[in-house]
């Protein structure tokens, strides 16, 4: 079975979990993300936006 997610969708993944965790990552309007789930959301939506392999939201 190939991956699903290539290797820089991991790398965004990881930065925004990075960000999430110094208290830097923010979405909406100046709203500061807590929610692990909402980072890793976050770190896809932004590695889609490079074009990097990611699978289209269900």
């Amino acid at each position: 079975m190939p991956r699903k997610y290539g290797k820089a969708a991991s790398k965004s993944v990881a930065r925004a979990l990075r960000r999430e965790k110094a208290g830097k990552l923010r979405s909406g309007k100046g709203g500061r993300v807590t929610s692990r789930k909402q980072a890793i959301a976050i770190g896809l939506a932004e590695a889609r936006k490079r074009g990097a392999k990611v699978p289209k939201k269900p």
